[in-house]
């Protein structure tokens, strides 16, 4: 299919931006990567009248490690996380993510803060910020304002992004000591939404005990979901085996998968215990 008639509008300041979301109002819509708000323009699920592409304002690109934070700016690429030293080195549950991000077309173009701020549990991201604790920036005409990714997602393509406002930042505390971290998704074939993905995090201390841990799941939520219970088990263990498959369990039992053409609640309920194990071992392995 092809989208309704729009018009578009590219500023070359967030002020420009800003000053085109209040006079737009709801019919307008930002346009970073595309490759989220473009499909769904395509299939007439969205409906904006007005397109405001943000890539021609600078100083939104960016990864960083400053005042305690790995700074990622809204407007970088996936493909600029796979290039990353920084990244590479220290972060690599963001390199296993985009590796499994669509095709490199995709990952070329897609941003980090489309991805999140597009509200959907099915993406990536999501899962990986939340395993990582991070927080974002949403920036508008009044300032800026920071939100834990907990609090991020609202519902079903809903987040805490108002009228008028574009996320601008995130922030992850910066990654010392034995840390390590993982992510993993099943899916179809190459390209799909996943039936169900795990990110896994993980820091301990130099007697082997784990002092935070982190596990975000991708798309057996309506929302993007934290496996709270299974890191509360973890936090203050030797991680062993039996500590490992009782995170596991948790995050089996905790889900809220449906059936759909990907499989069925049993089905992912499984996956998302299998793929836990394994990225928590991962994860473990790469912070020894």
């Amino acid at each position: 299919m092809i989208a309704e008639d729009f018009k578009y509008d590219a500023p070359v300041s967030l002020a420009d931006a800003f000053a085109l979301l209040h006079q737009y109002g709801d019919d307008a819509k930002i346009l970073a990567g595309g490759h989220s708000l473009i499909p769904m323009m395509k299939l007439r699920f969205a409906a904006p009248t007005h397109l405001i592409d943000i890539n021609n304002i600078p100083g939104l690109s960016y990864i960083k490690e400053e005042d305690g934070f790995l700074k990622i700016g809204a407007m970088s690429r996936e493909v600029d996380l796979e290039e990353s030293e920084i990244i590479t080195s220290k972060y690599q549950i963001f390199t296993d993510a985009s590796k499994l991000i669509a095709d490199p077309q995709v990952r070329n173009f897609g941003t980090i803060g489309g991805n999140l701020a597009h509200g959907d549990a099915a993406n990536d991201h999501p899962a990986v910020m939340m395993a990582l604790d991070a927080e974002v920036e949403i920036s508008g005409q009044d300032g800026k304002r920071t939100v834990s990714i907990n609090d991020f997602f609202h519902g079903f393509y809903t987040t805490a992004i108002q009228h008028g406002e574009i996320l601008t930042e995130i922030r992850i505390p910066v990654a010392s000591g034995n840390f390590g971290s993982a992510y993993h998704k099943a899916e179809r074939k190459v390209g799909d939404y996943a039936t169900a993905g795990v990110a896994a995090v993980v820091q301990i201390d130099d007697n082997g005990v784990c002092t935070k841990a982190g596990i975000g799941l991708t798309n057996v939520n309506a929302t993007p979901m934290r496996a709270e219970r299974s890191e509360a088990a973890l936090v203050g263990s030797m991680l062993s085996e039996t500590d490992i498959a009782k995170a596991a369990q948790y995050a089996s039992e905790d889900c809220n998968p449906s059936t759909d053409l990907r499989g069925d609640i049993d089905y992912k309920r499984h996956l998302v215990g299998v793929i836990t194990k394994r990225m928590l071992n991962r994860a473990i392995q790469r912070a020894k």
